[in-house]
C-alpha cells in the first residue's frame, strides 16, 4: 500500500533522451555505490553508454552492483557486454538465470521486470525505461514512448532497502556468499524538496497486491478525471469494475492503450474487454503514432504514478515491479499534459459505434484470443474467476 513521505523531489523524465543523460550524470558523480536493476540491458548505443559509466565508476573505487533479469539478459545482454562489465569491476548477477531453455516451468514467468537505480542512497531512478535505445524497436518508428522519474528525499530509504534485500536474496538462492544483509537497517534520509511520494513494489512474498491496491484506492476516490496510459491492459474484475463505477458516477475516465501490435495474442485478447468499458462510459484512446511502452496514470490532477507495472496478469500477478506514486499537483499536471498531448497528436478514439460495427471475423479473432489466454492462465494457476469472470465477458 501507499505510505507517502514528505520532503521529496520528483522529476519527470521522458523517454531515453532525458533518462539516459540523467542516469549517466548521476553514475559519473557516484562516490560510494551504484545499484542498478533492469529487465533489459541491451548491447546498443544507449546500453553501452550506461555500461561505460558503470565501469568508470567501478574503476575509481565505487561499489557497482547490477542485477539483470535472466530472460531479458538471454535476449539482449551479449557476452561481450557482460564481459565488459565484469572486466571493469562491475558485480553482475542474473535474476532467475535460464539454465535449461528447453524446459518450461511456471516459475519462469516470475521475472524481474522493474527498472531501478540508486546512487549513494541520495538519488534514484524508477520507471519503465529499459537500458535500450528508444529506436531499438523493430517495425516501430518513431521512438517508443516511456517515462521514468529521478527522485531525491526520504523515499530513498525504501528504494535502497528494497534493492539490498533482493540482491542478498538472489545471492543466497545462487549459493553465493553475500556481504549484503537480507534485512538491512533503514538508512538515514534527508529532505530534498516539498513533494509527497511513495515507493511501492510487487513481489510474490509480502507485496503481492500493493501496486494494484494503490491504483484501486485512487480510482475509487476519484471525483473528476482518470487518465491511464499502459502498454498492456488486461485487468482483473476489481479493476474493470472500479473504472466502470468511476465513469458511471461522472468521472471522466480515459485509457490510452497500444494500437500497434507487438504480441498478437495478448493484443486481441485485451480488446475483448473493450465492450464492458465502453458501455460504462470509459473512453478508450488507441495510440498509433509510435510504440507505447508507458506505464503511468494521473487521477484528479494531483495523484500520479510512474513505474514498470502494466495493468495485466504478468505485471499484477507474476513479475517483480516497482512504481513511484506522487501526491503533488504540479507533477501530476506535468504528466497529465504529456498524456493529453499524446492523445491529441497520435491517438484514435474508439467510439462505441465503431466497436459495435466490427466484422464477424474481427469479433471471432478477439474471442479466440481471449479464450486462449484464459485457458493458458488457468493452466498456469493464475487469475481464476477474479481475472476471467463469465458474466463480465458477455458485455465485451
Amino acid at each position: 500500500m501507499e505510505h507517502f513521505t514528505t520532503g521529496n523531489r520528483v522529476e519527470l523524465l521522458r523517454n531515453g533522451a532525458e533518462f539516459f543523460p540523467a542516469l549517466i550524470a548521476a553514475i559519473d558523480a557516484a562516490e560510494g555505490e551504484v545499484w542498478l536493476e533492469t529487465y533489459i540491458f541491451a548491447d546498443d548505443a544507449s546500453g553501452r553508454a550506461v555500461a561505460a559509466a558503470l565501469v568508470g565508476a567501478a574503476q575509481r573505487g565505487v561499489a557497482v552492483r547490477v542485477l539483470v533479469d535472466g530472460w531479458g539478459a538471454r535476449q539482449y545482454l551479449t557476452p561481450a557486454l557482460a564481459q565488459m562489465l565484469a572486466a571493469g569491476g562491475v558485480r553482475l548477477m542474473k535474476y532467475r538465470p535460464e539454465v535449461a531453455p528447453w524446459q518450461f516451468r511456471l516459475h519462469r514467468l516470475r521475472r524481474l521486470h522493474r527498472k531501478i537505480c540508486h546512487v549513494d542512497g541520495r538519488v534514484a531512478f524508477v520507471g519503465g525505461i529499459n537500458l535500450i535505445d528508444d529506436m531499438n524497436t523493430p517495425r516501430h518508428k518513431p521512438p517508443r514512448v516511456d517515462f521514468a522519474v529521478r527522485v531525491e528525499g526520504p523515499m530513498l530509504a525504501a528504494i535502497v532497502m528494497t534493492m539490498q534485500r533482493l540482491w542478498a536474496l538472489v545471492e543466497l538462492t545462487q549459493f553465493d556468499r553475500s556481504d549484503v544483509p537480507l534485512f538491512p537497517a533503514p538508512m538515514p534520509t534527508r529532505v530534498a524538496g516539498s513533494q509527497s511520494a511513495s515507493f511501492a513494489i510487487r513481489d510474490n512474498l509480502g507485496h503481492r497486491r500493493d501496486i494494484e491496491a494503490a491504483y484501486l484506492s485512487a480510482i475509487r476516490m476519484a471525483t473528476k478525471e482518470i487518465v491511464i496510459a499502459t502498454a498492456y491492459f488486461f485487468p482483473g474484475t476489481q479493476f474493470r469494475r472500479a473504472l466502470a463505477a468511476a465513469a458511471e458516477r461522472g468521472v471522466n475516465v480515459t485509457l490510452l492503450l497500444q494500437a500497434r501490435v507487438e504480441y498478437r495474442l495478448l493484443h486481441y485478447a485485451a480488446r475483448a474487454l473493450y465492450g464492458q468499458l465502453l458501455t460504462a462510459g470509459v473512453g478508450i484512446e488507441e495510440y498509433h503514432r509510435s510504440f507505447l511502452h508507458a506505464k503511468v496514470a494521473v487521477i484528479d490532477q494531483h495523484w500520479a504514478t510512474v513505474g514498470s507495472s502494466n495493468i495485466d496478469p504478468y505485471s499484477l500477478l507474476m513479475a517483480r515491479e516497482a512504481n513511484v506514486f506522487v501526491s503533488d499537483a504540479h507533477f501530476a499536471e506535468q504528466l497529465r499534459q504529456e498524456l493529453l498531448q499524446m492523445i491529441g497528436d497520435g491517438a484514435t478514439r474508439m467510439a462505441p459505434e465503431r466497436w459495435a460495427g466490427r466484422t464477424n471475423a474481427e469479433k471471432a479473432l478477439t474471442w479466440i484470443a481471449y479464450g486462449i489466454v484464459r485457458i493458458g492462465m488457468g493452466v498456469m494457476g493464475y487469475g481464476g474467476n477474479e481475472w476471467f469472470p463469465r458474466k463480465d465477458s458477455r458485455s465485451a
